[in-house]
């Protein structure tokens, strides 16, 4: 029997028998739909990617306001559409590493100040021209330019210096970075003719698909490029598509449908039942991400620390981790970095839940009257759910928290790093160096906490440089405590990443970096027959 469903399944891998029949035939021998379904998968893995078909994709985390331009990207369908068509020096392996993709080779000096980046000569961009340091150098250029509001800017100001030579772009940092090409793997900093400066929002890349649609908040596509530098490695459908489904259960209903092959953001109150779909898988893996509430230090109330120090009290995190990520996920401590990082500090105190200190704090702080929370389903799964339970928490504590409930349409436009008390999420960052320097660094352009703080800046740039590990270490032991004490944000957990793939879908790979196989998913699964 098992012989000859293996010999089956090779067929259905080939594309010369069709799933349906080879269930029945294995429930005819007897044979469980998991089992079955294992063989299948096993042997399309054997057989290697297939060619073809229209790989779709439903997903949470798109607006109306999105925007094809790499600096803008704020959520997750822009990230991973990007990832479609746009094409980066490096990319991020999930062991934790880097691989060259634009850069052919990378090389430092002994101090890591200077860095060059050879470019490779084979590389096409969608419009035919050829890819050039040139255009690596603008790139950088344009994201290094306050102008340009990049989400990567954080990152960029470290660099002083940067020129083209011959087919190099040689980097010249202001002070020794170590982690400088892990930096260039930041998805704001897709690589575009010119850098993007005649037209950042054409589109235009060298990635393995042609951007064919953009409905921005409804929809975005794309063909395979013929001349993909990579050739068959990546892009293995004929068409992809991102379709914008912001409600969970409708993009739950939509992969049961089979209206999509995949889907991010699965709640994890509802994790057991998807499970039970037949020919649904879910695909979670742990990492860097964590779901945040974040005040503005710089802003009326919270610019009181004690205030701060009380909503920070008034949170329980275990409560938070147990009902809202059921199990799929770790307690927080409102500092952005985890064990997932290297030289985290594992002896930091747990903040604890404390409504007696919390209410301590509060009344020193002198406010009076509720505090406005604003949450939306968007902001992460189970956030309204989460903003409410906080509410409970905060309420033993005697303090008034208002909940409001933004639409998720515009709310990474209008109230993310804008509002001044909002519920939020990151997908965390490659290196605490980045992480830090993104979203923590007084200059950063997407420090949405609003955390100023002149010492913590010097640490992080005198981080950097220190090639002692023990010290570094240590900096960023002190970093922690800075932004725990001191700052805006309040991190009660770490999350899974919780994805969903359908039955036709082969060529998984759990990637801690981000969610989608950090947003490779359509890029690199295909559809088996």
């Amino acid at each position: 029997m098992s012989k000859e469903l293996e010999f089956l399944s090779r067929r259905v891998a080939l594309g010369k028998m069709n799933r349906r029949d080879f269930l029945g035939r294995a429930a005819a021998l007897g044979v469980t739909s998991t089992f079955a379904s294992t063989l299948l998968g096993s042997a399309a893995r054997a057989a290697g990617p297939q060619k073809g078909g229209f790989l779709k994709a439903g997903m949470q985390g798109g607006e109306a306001t999105n925007s094809l331009d790499p600096a803008s990207f704020l959520s997750q369908v822009s990230f991973s559409f990007g990832k479609c068509w746009g094409e980066t020096l490096v990319e991020l392996t999930p062991d934790g590493g880097y691989e060259n993709r634009i850069a052919e080779e990378i090389g430092a000096s002994d101090d890591a100040k200077t860095w060059t980046f050879k470019i490779r000569k084979d590389v096409e961009f969608h419009n035919g021209k050829t890819v050039t340091p040139e255009d690596v150098l603008a790139t950088l250029e344009r994201h290094s330019d306050e102008a340009s509001k990049s989400g990567a800017l954080g990152v960029m100001q470290g660099i002083d210096t940067m020129k083209a030579s011959g087919d190099e772009v040689i980097v010249e940092l202001k002070e020794p970075n170590a982690d400088l090409p892990y930096l260039m793997a930041d998805y704001h900093l897709i690589i575009q003719p010119n850098g993007g400066k005649d037209d950042p929002t054409a589109g235009i890349s060298a990635g393995p698909y042609k951007v064919s649609v953009n409905e921005p908040g409804v929809r975005q596509g794309g063909e395979r490029f013929a001349n993909y530098w990579q050739g068959d490695k990546m892009g293995h459908a004929d068409q992809i598509e991102i379709i914008v489904i912001n409600d969970a259960t409708a993009r739950t209903s939509a992969l049961q449908g089979g209206q999509v092959h995949m889907i991010n953001r699965v709640e994890p109150k509802i994790v057991d039942l998807v499970k039970r779909v037949p020919g649904v898988t879910i695909r979670n893996v742990s990492g860097r991400g964590h779901y945040v509430f974040i005040m503005h230090c710089n802003t009326a109330p919270f610019d009181n620390n004690d205030l701060r120090l009380a909503l920070k009290y008034a949170m329980d995190r275990e409560g938070m981790v147990e009902t809202i990520l059921r199990g799929y996920g770790s307690i927080g401590n409102d500092f952005p970095i985890n064990a997932a990082y290297p030289l985290f500090s594992d002896d930091i105190e747990q903040r604890p839940f404390d409504t007696d200190k919390a209410a301590f704090h509060f009344k020193k702080s002198g406010h009076e009257g509720p505090v406005l929370l604003r949450t939306s389903d968007v902001a992460f799964p189970g956030a309204v759910d989460a903003a409410q339970l906080y509410q409970q928490s905060c309420a033993k504590a005697g303090i008034t928290i208002e909940v409001k409930r933004e639409p998720g349409d515009g709310y990474w436009s209008e109230v993310w790093n804008k509002q001044p008390f909002s519920t939020s999420y990151w997908g965390g960052r490659a290196t605490q160096d980045q992480m830090y320097s993104t979203a923590y660094l007084s200059n950063a352009d997407w420090n949405d906490t609003r955390f100023f703080n002149e010492v913590f800046d010097k640490l992080i740039l005198a981080a950097r440089g220190e090639l002692d590990e023990a010290k570094r270490k240590q900096m960023y032991r002190d970093a922690a405590l800075m932004v725990r004490d001191d700052g805006g944000l309040i991190l009660p957990m770490f999350n899974d990443f919780i994805d969903a793939t359908g039955a036709k879908v082969e060529g998984w790979e759990n990637h801690p970096a981000q969610e989608m196989m950090n947003g490779h998913a359509l890029v690199k699964c295909w559809l088996t027959a």
